[in-house]
Order: C-alpha cells, then structure tokens, then sequence
C-alpha cells in the first residue's frame, strides 16, 4: 500500500537527519539550504509488539512486518508559491504524498544557521503554512471562476454542490486556517473535497526537533509550538534529530536500551515517529500467523472484510466467501489457533465485517 508521509520545514531544521534516523537512505545533511533536492523515499519498518509475540508463538519460516513510506522533501523558504528557491518542486513533491510531518527547529545552537537568522518555531510554522493555503487559495479561485458560471446559468445541482463547498473552503483560507479544519457532511461533498488534492487538506503531525537536554520534556520552544496548533486537530511529537543519531550509531537493542533509560526515555523517538506516521496515514494491521508466514498486513481504517482480503490478493476479494477471525488477545491466552477453535473463540464473518486494527485473519474465497 504505497501511502506516503512527506517530512517538509524550513532549510536547516533537522529534517534529513532525522530522515537519516528513519531509513538506511542517505539523505545529504548539510548545514546549508537545499542540500535535500530530489526526495528521499525510505520504506520503513513499522515497530509492533504484536507481531513480535506472534513470531514467537509460531516460529515462521519468514516474517513480514509492515511498513510505511517515509519521503524527505527540499526546505521550503518564503515566497515559494511564487516559485521561490526550490519553491515549485517542493510543492509538486508535497501535493504528492498522503501526509505531513512537519519538522520545527526548537533548539538553540550558534553552529547552525537558521534561514531566517533567528529561532522561532511558531514564525518557521506559519510560513510553510501561509506558503501551502496561497497555493490552495489559487487552485480553490480557479475552481470557483468555473463551477459559479455553471452554478448560475445552467442550474446545474452538482455545480451548486461544488461552489458551495469551495466557497466554504476560501472562506477558512482567506481566514488563515488550513483547509482540513473544514468538515463536510454529505458523501457527495466529502468526495469532491477530496479530489480538490488541497495542500493544506492533508493531516499534519508537527514534530519538533529539540537539543538533547529537552528530549523528555521539551522546553519553551514545544510549549509555543503546542499552543499555536490547538485548535487545527493536528498531532505533536518532541524529538532530538541529535540524540537519534546517537541512538542509531549503538550496535546493540541492549546499548540502545541503555541510553535511553539515561536520558529518561522509555524507546527512540524514531519509533514513536514511525508509528505516528502510520496512525496520520489513518492506518491499522491484521495479522496472518503460521509456521509458514507471520505477516503484518497494512488496511485503511474502516475497511471491510473483502477489501481487507484484496490487499492479500485480488482473487480474494472477487471471491471472498467469509474471514476467519482470531482477536490478538484471545490468540496470545489461548496459545494459538488450535486453543482459539476449541475455546469456540473463532469469529466467522461475512462481507460487511470491518476489520479492527490487531485482528489475525484466514479468509476462505472461490474464483
């Protein structure tokens, strides 16, 4: 399922280095702007306990976790909507992706040059923000020029639908609030809101990237950062890009362990992230278990049974007959699927199941 977070921010505020963390890419990290030109894809891991436990219960001949696209995207400066620096490239590479992962500078350091002289992570936020709602405002403009004409003059119920959805859209941006921060109720206005591929439609989790004495608690930078977006419905995560890159240099889960109980860290903010950005994509697992394969399957959110049974393969869908279902806690304390069948804990269900995040699945289809 190729769903893809794009890491952007502003030149010199961690991101490559924190993206270096994430992958076994090698993004340049540079301590000059655009040092990050085409984008960096890393497909990468996604840490689940879970599928852990069930490797150890079933002893697989092969394992297959699931994962999640990761792409680092050129600084963005001021005055990119107009073309600025790499400013038409950035766009193009950000309108492409499913979601945001927003890198703030919240550290101070004389050795790194911030863009705009100074570090204010709230000012850094608002101009990638501002950059991405005057491209919207733009497409949302065009649009309307069109769908008002055809709104007026021919009567046209779709049309009106349409214009009354932009209109609603251009009013929150001329307001300075992202387009996600408008809801709609009908199907009809939901789906042509989504084909509008808005920049600042797309979920944002902002992660600010703090010196190593700030790694647990953050600091005054994440206390403004937080206020800022309180009422956008946008996530927050601390991380130092400096303490990972340490983290990631041990050789042993042990030494990592280690370093973190020092420094008051339960696990790596690399993991938090990575999970972070899985939950932004809106996305879950379940799980197929045997000694053949433990596998984590990546599905939507709210995807039924015979779509669930599609990402296996497409015959499954087109001939799903029903799932199979083992929820994870009764597989853990029943020891398997033999302790789940006689324990009469097995689910059987039919094509309006909806699959929930954790569920071990064996669908039966015929073709």
């Amino acid at each position: 399922m190729a769903l893809q977070c794009g890491i952007v921010g502003l030149p010199n505020v961690g991101k490559s280095t924190l993206f270096n963390c994430l992958s076994n890419a090698k993004a340049q990290s540079a301590n000059f702007p655009f040092c990050t030109i085409e984008p960096n894809v890393g497909v990468i891991t996604v840490p689940d306990d879970r599928l852990t436990k069930l490797v150890e219960m079933c002893s697989p001949r092969s394992v297959v976790p699931a994962t999640v696209e990761i792409v680092d995207i050129a600084g963005l400066v001021k005055g990119a909507s107009r073309g600025e620096g790499l400013g038409n490239k950035f766009l193009a590479n950000i309108r492409e992706t499913d979601a945001i992962i927003h890198v703030l500078r919240c550290f101070d350091d004389d050795n790194i040059t911030h863009v705009d002289g100074t570090v204010d992570p709230v000012r850094d936020k608002e101009i990638i923000d501002t950059e991405l709602m005057i491209k919207d405002l733009e497409t949302v403009e065009s649009r309307i020029a069109k769908t008002l004409k055809q709104a007026q003059t021919g009567g046209d119920k779709v049309a009106k639908m349409q214009y009354e959805v932009l209109r609603q859209v251009k009013e929150a941006l001329d307001k300075g609030l992202p387009a996600r921060s408008v809801s709609f109720d009908s199907p009809d206005e939901q789906k042509f809101f989504r084909e509008l591929f808005l920049l600042t439609a797309k979920p944002v989790l902002y992660v600010c990237n703090v010196d190593d004495a700030a790694a647990a608690n953050g600091n005054a930078y994440v206390d403004a950062v937080r206020e800022a977006i309180k009422d956008e419905g946008a996530g927050l995560l601390i991380i130092s890009a400096r303490t990972e890159s340490e983290i990631a240099e041990l050789d042993t889960w042990e030494e990592r362990q280690e370093f973190l109980h020092e420094i008051g860290l339960e696990e790596s903010g690399v993991s938090r992230l990575i999970r972070a950005a899985y939950a932004l994509l809106d996305l879950q697992t379940y799980f197929t278990a045997g000694p053949d394969e433990v596998r984590a399957w990546t599905f939507i959110r709210g995807s039924k049974a015979p779509k669930c049974a599609g990402i296996i393969h497409t015959d499954f869908e087109k001939g799903f007959i029903r799932a199979e279902v083992i929820k994870y806690d009764d597989y853990v304390a029943l020891g398997g699927e033999t302790g789940v069948r006689e324990a009469g804990k097995l689910g059987v269900e039919g094509k309006e199941y909806v699959v929930q995040d954790g569920d071990i699945m064996h669908f039966r289809f015929n073709v």
